[in-house]
């Protein structure tokens, strides 16, 4: 089969304008892309389902957009395509085929991607670490010993490793920006309601999760928000359109802004001193480039913020189940599901309706404190991640935790409801690992990773910004000015296709 050797030399948008000049077809686009999943896959686990039939067929088809006939790769997670197995990572899920494409994937297909396979997810996307039983582990081409980040791992390994210049993303906890961090990409998780979800799927996780993209560059990032956004009808939540397009705010001159940073664990016990010195050696380079930056104390209280998160996130589990259930017209029992997912499922019901009351007016207070604290500010800084990526099996219940997980999962409801104790301990591991990215979720507003940092082994640290809501262009602004003044976008893991 032919294919495309120059691949490497360009992004997604790179690849679109030479297939508009007829210099290469989709065809040798799809079949380098194709290759390239045979190669590396074996030792990555990235692509857990190749659809490579249906991208052939569309790569003989005349079609537009700005991405036309660029090869693409799609999570197996809440975004449908039609007539494709979308299990979620989930052994229930096993065989499920949607009738309907999400809005998110029709908008990929009206960009003229070419998708053709899907990428590895946790089971729900529960976890900052891609590891589900059902298609087992997500490695990290920087270092396979080490996890890729998660719940989009697979997606931001197959971008890394070089099999695509873009894949899908999204991210309810921090999901697109984690494993952007552990690989060494761009990732932008937008503000609520920009890129819209369903029709199939409700705005889950009481509106925290936000679709998007993970790219090597801020350029393909920006114009397929461009692609993406939007409202239509029937959307539950909507966002007043950009003033212009942000393609045009990656070319826009730059402004001087007034950025805070902070070094805080948030919501860990403590911060890695590579994610420190990432935080400080990217104040001195914005200095550098005439923002002006100040350290700033996060306006957090751990633990409500953590027991609320868990309990709003629980009952989502819990309403999956029951979901599932409906659509795919059968009960769900234990050995349907990991233990810990099924534990959080049992945990979610035993909740009441003042238990998740309680949670959403706590979050809502939160919410009032950190935008009123964020006021002054155009962006706030910290490192994407508490830690260095997690090592494969890092974030898995130990033996002990293992034994109590299944134990709840038997408990009587009323006995779970009292388990506060439990449940502050059952995520203290991830909160410590994720303890930045939540609370851009909860109060809808942009941030993303910028793989500013890289440490003495050679692992990536990512930085995040997080930005006022609805100003996704002053993020990619910054974002462009950063990448104009530490390229990123020609590092190489060592496991890449294109060696």
């Amino acid at each position: 089969m032919a294919g495309f050797k120059e691949f490497d030399r360009f992004d997604a948008l790179g690849l679109a304008e030479l297939v508009r000049n007829g210099e290469v077809s989709a065809a040798d686009l799809l079949e380098e892309s194709i290759s390239r999943t045979e190669k590396v896959n074996p030792r990555l686990n990235a692509v857990i389902r190749p659809m490579y039939d249906i991208a052939r067929a569309r790569a003989k088809e005349a079609v537009e957009g700005p991405f036309a006939g660029v090869p693409f790769l799609l999570k197996d997670l809440i975004a449908s395509y039609a007539g494709v197995e979308m299990s979620s990572g989930s052994r229930f899920f096993k065989g499920h085929v949607p009738t309907q494409d999400s809005e998110y994937v029709a908008r990929f297909k009206r960009a003229g991607l070419n998708i053709f396979g899907k990428t590895a997810t946790p089971e729900f996307g529960i976890t900052p670490s891609t590891e589900p039983e059902l298609t087992g582990p997500c490695r990290n081409p920087w270092d396979p010993l080490r996890s890729p980040g998660g719940s989009s791992g697979g997606s931001s390994c197959a971008v890394a490793a070089g099999i695509v210049p873009m894949a899908s993303a999204s991210d309810g906890g921090g999901s697109i920006r984690v494993p952007a961090s552990c690989t060494g990409l761009f990732g932008l998780k937008p503000s609520r309601g920009r890129v819209p979800s369903g029709p199939d799927h409700p705005d889950g996780w009481f509106g925290f999760i936000a679709e998007g993209v993970v790219s090597r560059t801020v350029r393909d990032s920006a114009h397929m928000l461009d692609c993406l956004q939007g409202n239509y009808p029937g959307q539950l939540q909507r966002i007043a359109p950009p003033a212009k397009a942000y393609a045009t705010a990656i070319t826009a001159k730059p402004k001087k802004l007034k950025i805070a940073y902070s070094l805080d664990p948030a919501l860990g016990e403590s911060l890695h001193s590579d994610c420190r010195d990432g935080v400080l050696e990217t104040v001195k380079l914005l200095e550098s480039l005439g923002h002006v930056c100040e350290e700033v104390r996060l306006p957090l209280n751990k633990e409500e913020f953590i027991y609320a998160y868990t309990v709003l996130v629980c009952s989502e589990m819990a309403a999956t189940l029951k979901e599932g259930e409906r659509v795919l017209g059968r009960k769900g029992k234990a050995s349907d599901f990991e233990a810990r997912t099924w534990a959080l499922m049992k945990l979610g019901r035993s909740f009441n309706g003042g238990d998740v009351a309680n949670a959403v007016w706590t979050m809502a207070q939160f919410s009032r404190q950190w935008m009123t604290f964020f006021e002054p500010y155009d962006a706030l800084l910290t490192s994407t991640l508490g830690e260095l990526p997690i090592s494969v099996g890092g974030l898995r219940p130990t033996s002990q935790e293992l034994v109590e997980l299944k134990a709840l999962s038997y408990l009587p409801i009323g006995f779970i409801a009292k388990q506060k104790d439990f449940v502050l301990k059952a995520g203290r591991r991830v909160y410590q690992y994720c303890s930045q990215t939540m609370p851009a979720n909860v109060t809808g507003q942009p941030s993303m990773s910028v793989p500013l940092h890289w440490n003495a082994q050679n692992i990536p640290v990512g930085m995040m910004f997080t930005g006022r809501f609805g100003e996704e262009h002053v993020l990619l602004n910054l974002a462009a000015q950063l990448e104009q003044a530490k390229p990123w976008a020609d590092k190489r893991p060592p496991i890449y296709a294109g060696n």
